[in-house]
């Protein structure tokens, strides 16, 4: 993960930021279900749900499984080491 990137993460999943991961996690839904309109898109769902995730239980469940079931059926998504994950 890029330094930037990995900071901000970083910063988020610390217990003192849930009121910014609250707020942030209810707008990406808001937006990735508004996804038709031409500035929004569907992958704010996921990142607004991963993000309420850690501070809602029911949905924490769901993304244990959702995690899981990626290991498991697509590890190469995964490897770092595979250069077709470096290709965007």
């Amino acid at each position: 993960m890029p330094p930037r990137l990995a900071g901000t993460v970083d910063y988020l999943l610390q217990p003192s930021s849930r009121w910014i991961r609250i707020p942030s996690g209810a707008l990406l839904v808001v937006g990735g279900v508004l996804s038709f309109l031409p500035v929004l898109g569907i992958w704010m769902l996921p990142l607004g749900l991963a993000l309420l995730a850690e501070d809602v239980p029911a949905l924490r469940a769901s993304r244990s499984k959702a995690f899981d079931w990626i290991e498991r059926r697509k590890p190469h998504w995964l490897d770092r080491s595979d250069p077709k994950n470096d290709e965007t």
